[in-house]
């Protein structure tokens, strides 16, 4: 019997930051940041609600109708940014959904835990017939984590808020397939928050810009990415594709990156624009991307019964993973998505 998708949600807040709003704070063009970056406005939770309750919301929709007593085990795929440092988020969300049978772990892949996550758990749930249901979920704030005067973090700028779920079970609709990834450690510095780990502790004082994502060596970067990220993308997306299916991609679930490189790699896989979504109204969350992706398409009537579907993230780091499933049935509820 497959590993299968039984339910996706998502959970936003309904507080944005716009292009206007980024633009005279960075003090770029407001189309620049509309048109390049492909932002038009982004979600923004109020300070108030951190990512624990974030992840809980979206698990509570994805939960709907489900016995909680039937889940045997919660990975937390959400950020290491979150309401406590070194804190064990997924155990805390675990007593809030009232999961009593369950036991939790936090694991991380930065933008691509879920992707990688529902690989860990497919493998877990195939390795372990005790495990019945796995529930991955987690919140993100890393709209906090942006630094608007940093020039060198503008690809960052698109960081944005929210929670996502994912309830996999034992059944033949909407079947895991395969995933590919791939990391470079040659990128592992390139993206980092000075302050707060054991090189620079927050207890010794910190200032503020040291609180942030920076990129030290932007050039550098810049240019590696230029000449790896499009190639590692389509190669994981093409190989996680063909060992899962000889049927070619209907859909593309692909995380929020600026427009060029969205075109560039739907262009590579010969796609048509109309196999994805674009996420310009929402910014990037990190892991959430392609589980709203998916809902989005489920909602527009994008998906038919026996879709080839790939989810496909990548995270700094870098890690690059795509992940395939046959779409057979909606597993999708959403709050908070632009009407």
């Amino acid at each position: 019997m497959n590993i299968s998708l039984k339910r996706s949600a998502v959970w936003l807040p309904d507080t944005f930051e716009d292009a206007g709003h980024i633009s005279r704070a960075a003090d770029i063009p407001e189309n620049v940041v509309r048109e390049k970056m492909g932002i038009v406005r982004k979600c923004r939770a109020p300070k108030d609600l951190h990512p624990s309750e974030l992840a809980v919301r979206a698990a509570r929709l994805a939960l709907e109708d489900i016995d909680p007593e039937s889940v045997d085990l919660l990975i937390w795929t959400g950020s290491e940014h979150k309401d406590y440092p070194v804190w064990s988020a997924g155990i805390y969300v675990q007593e809030q959904l009232g999961l009593r049978r369950a036991w939790a772990f936090d694991m991380s892949s930065r933008c691509s835990s879920n992707v990688v996550g529902l690989h860990v758990a497919k493998s877990m749930m195939t390795a372990d017939a005790r495990l019945r249901r796995v529930l991955l979920c987690g919140g993100h704030r890393t709209g906090d984590l942006v630094n608007y005067r940093d020039p060198s973090a503008r690809f960052l700028y698109s960081l944005s808020d929210g929670g996502a779920a994912l309830l996999l079970e034992r059944g033949d609709t909407n079947p895991i397939g395969a995933a590919s990834v791939i990391t470079d450690g040659r990128y592992s510095e390139d993206v980092i928050i000075p302050g707060g780990g054991t090189r620079r502790m927050s207890r010794d004082g910190l200032d503020e810009e040291q609180t942030y994502l920076t990129v030290p060596n932007i050039a550098g970067m810049r240019e590696r990415l230029g000449r790896d990220s499009i190639p590692n993308f389509t190669r994981v997306i093409r190989e996680a594709a063909e060992a899962s299916s000889d049927r070619p991609i209907d859909f593309l679930a692909l995380l929020h990156v600026k427009r060029s490189a969205h075109d560039g790699i739907l262009q590579e896989l010969g796609l048509r624009p109309s196999q994805s979504i674009y996420l310009d109204h929402y910014g990037h969350f990190g892991a959430p991307d392609q589980v709203l992706s998916l809902g989005l398409a489920e909602q527009r009537g994008l998906l038919n019964p026996g879709d080839h579907v790939v989810l496909a993230s990548a995270g700094i780091g870098y890690t690059w993973s795509a992940l395939s499933l046959r779409w057979d049935q909606p597993t999708f509820r959403g709050e908070g998505l632009v009407t």
